[in-house]
């Protein structure tokens, strides 16, 4: 399986919750082997002066993959999905970083190295 198939498969029917829900998309920028703040935002297409905060993975995540007493059978399923997406993540790339680009709405990038190339997961996050 690929690395696309693979993160797609791991984030299928997964939202990012925030005030609106977003779903996962896969990218991957070939040829790439280190990445900077400016680097990311050339490649995703934003201005150089877009704000531009890097988080740990885990601290993304906080808040869907881990699971509270208070939780039902639906909820309990949905933090075992994300924490499935996070190993799957940390399986198939390495270096991971989390930027989020923007505020308010906020596009996310979860970029990692995989075979010359940097890749991952990208959503979007709306915090007013």
């Amino acid at each position: 399986m690929s690395l696309s198939e693979t993160l797609m498969k791991a984030s299928k029917n997964l939202l990012m919750s925030s005030e609106s829900d977003y779903p996962f998309e896969f990218f991957q920028w070939e040829g790439q082997a280190d990445l900077t703040t400016e680097k990311l935002l050339e490649l995703a297409g934003h201005p150089q002066d877009t704000s531009v905060e890097v988080v740990e993975l885990d601290y993304l995540f906080r808040n869907v993959a881990q699971e509270k007493e208070w939780h039902d059978e639906a909820e309990k399923i949905n933090v075992s999905s994300f924490q499935t997406l996070v190993k799957t993540l940390k399986e198939n790339l390495r270096d991971i970083k989390v930027y989020r680009v923007g505020t308010i709405n906020i596009d996310v990038y979860i970029v990692g190295k995989a075979d010359g190339s940097l890749a991952g997961l990208s959503t979007k996050l709306v915090e007013t």
